[in-house]
């Protein structure tokens, strides 16, 4: 991770590099082809599942009335699409035991 504590792209490239001995050019490509296939499921609507880390779930809103919080004024939402991560239950369980 770098030091601002967000893991990159390019770390977890170095980390695939460190951990299988491929060069560094092929684990950067197999990062980028992961997260264009995952994209692109979810891009059709296909919800992406990581067996042991969690869920990238696609939900439909409907649309609803919402308040300008300024005026108070009643205000329509659009309906949306919206993505929601779903973390696995051994993933909230390390969460749980780092804290």
């Amino acid at each position: 991770m770098t030091e601002s504590g967000t893991l990159t792209r390019a770390d977890l490239a170095e980390l695939l590099h460190s951990e299988i001995g491929l060069s560094r050019a092929a684990c950067a490509d197999i990062i980028e082809r992961t997260l264009a296939h995952m994209c692109h499921a979810m891009s059709i609507g296909e919800n992406v599942k990581i067996s042991g880390f969690g869920t990238f779930v696609l939900r439909d809103k409907a649309q609803r009335v919402g308040r300008n919080p300024k005026t108070g004024q009643e205000v329509p939402i659009a309906p949306r699409r919206v993505l929601t991560f779903r973390a696995s239950q051994s993933l909230r369980d390390r969460i749980v035991q780092a804290g």
